[in-house]
């Protein structure tokens, strides 16, 4: 009986060491890319342009929060928080009448982020196509390349860009196609996006927003609003998870001073 159970014991270890060398083995091999004719590339294309393209998507993704949604826009308070220097907060709701309710000036918040966040990296992108191809030729690839643009997505968590180009790689006549690159950043933009969204449509509709309410229900964010000399209410809308910050600018139902 001891015997038996001495063997069991040992397929079961066997078993376990085969299926770590599998796991291992696979690990290995997503890391390389691709297999052309037995030879195989260090170069995996997502993670290099990944590499090449996380440092301009962040440095939008902070300037987008840190001036209210845009890269550069005239309809802005000029604000300094304590610590920090001047900054052109964008108005995502303004009206420059009293008494009536503000405007929001970006009703589809979330497209909008999009397109500058893709006006912001245009080039950068690609260049990170242009500088993989050459990665790849000097690895003595024949290569074909063609790049026909590329969209951004924000989403739950993340900044997606999609990349519509063309990889035909040839190496001792052997050829391999890559075509439709995927980049992830994360990121709590998108989700912030939803919750800023929710305010300036209260804002636009109340003259109000319930941020104290909505902190209960929604423990993650953290909403902070200072109200200006000239009764300008600056929003910060902070993701304590991710220490992301959303600052934009209202004006809407101001009673002037002294009524």
């Amino acid at each position: 009986m001891k015997n038996k159970r001495a063997q069991i014991t040992i397929f079961i270890i066997i078993g376990l060491v085969l299926l770590i060398s599998i796991i291992l083995i696979f690990l290995l091999k997503s890391k390389i890319f691709p297999k052309i004719g037995g030879e195989e590339s260090e170069i995996n294309p997502n993670d290099f342009l990944k590499t090449c393209l996380q440092s301009k998507v962040r440095d939008s993704v902070e300037i987008l929060l840190s001036k209210g949604g845009y890269i550069n826009n005239t309809l802005n308070k000029k604000f300094k928080f304590s610590g920090e220097g001047y900054n052109d907060i964008a108005y995502l709701c303004y009206t420059g009448k009293n008494y009536l309710p503000c405007i929001n000036q970006e009703p589809v918040l979330i497209t909008h982020l999009e397109n500058e966040t893709k006006d912001y990296i245009l080039k950068k992108v690609e260049g990170c196509f242009d500088s993989l191809a050459l990665s790849l030729e000097d690895e003595a690839y024949v290569v074909d390349a063609r790049y026909s643009g590329f969209n951004v997505s924000l989403k739950e968590g993340k900044v997606v860009i999609d990349i519509d180009a063309k990889l035909k790689l040839t190496k001792n006549e052997q050829t391999s196609n890559c075509e439709n690159f995927e980049v992830i950043i994360p990121s709590k933009i998108y989700d912030l996006a939803l919750v800023v969204q929710e305010i300036t449509s209260q804002e636009a509709k109340y003259c109000h927003f319930e941020d104290t309410g909505y902190m209960v229900f929604y423990p993650t964010y953290k909403i902070k609003t200072i109200k200006t000399s000239d009764l300008i209410e600056i929003y910060s809308v902070l993701h304590k998870e991710s220490n992301e910050n959303f600052r934009f600018a209202v004006r809407t139902c101001v009673i002037p001073p002294g009524i």
